[in-house]
């Protein structure tokens, strides 16, 4: 393969004999490159390129876990012990404590509640954002320390 520099037309004309594209590949360049392929092959390959580099990336997952106010103790064993799930799988883990009616008095319960839980998992997961109260939810967002796979 020669690099070397041609006019427009003449670089067309190669390309033409030769039963293939001329396919610009850096435009901003000082003289544009451009290169001779066959075009429909060059699409495919970048496409194929932009799969593989899409499929290497990770995908976030945030499982959600719902509270009242006044959960009680079983139930929040029971979704501790989901949540550890989840962090162990990789998936991030946002707890919501939702106030209904009047119960939003009880703020500093659920601060409470949802700092009690960010307690119990700080073995398999770490806090992104501290307890945040939004209208009338509340909620804390936990992402795992080490990544295991089952």
């Amino acid at each position: 393969m020669t690099v070397e520099v041609y006019p427009i037309q003449q670089a067309i004309k190669i390309a033409q004999d030769q039963g293939l594209d001329l396919v610009e590949i850096s435009p901003n360049a000082d003289p544009p490159v451009c290169k001779v392929v066959d075009y429909s092959k060059f699409k495919y390959e970048q496409k194929k390129k932009q799969k593989e580099i899409k499929s290497r990336t990770q995908k976030v997952v945030v499982k959600e876990i719902r509270f009242g106010p006044n959960t009680e103790e079983h139930d929040f064993n029971f979704k501790v012990k989901h949540s550890t799930n989840f962090l162990q799988e990789g998936s991030k883990v946002k707890a919501t404590v939702r106030f209904y009616g009047r119960s939003i008095v009880f703020k500093e319960r659920g601060e409470i509640l949802l700092l009690r839980f960010a307690q119990a998992l700080e073995e398999v997961g770490k806090v992104e954002q501290m307890p945040k109260l939004e209208g009338k939810r509340m909620s804390i967002l936990l992402t795992p320390k080490a990544v295991t796979k089952k």
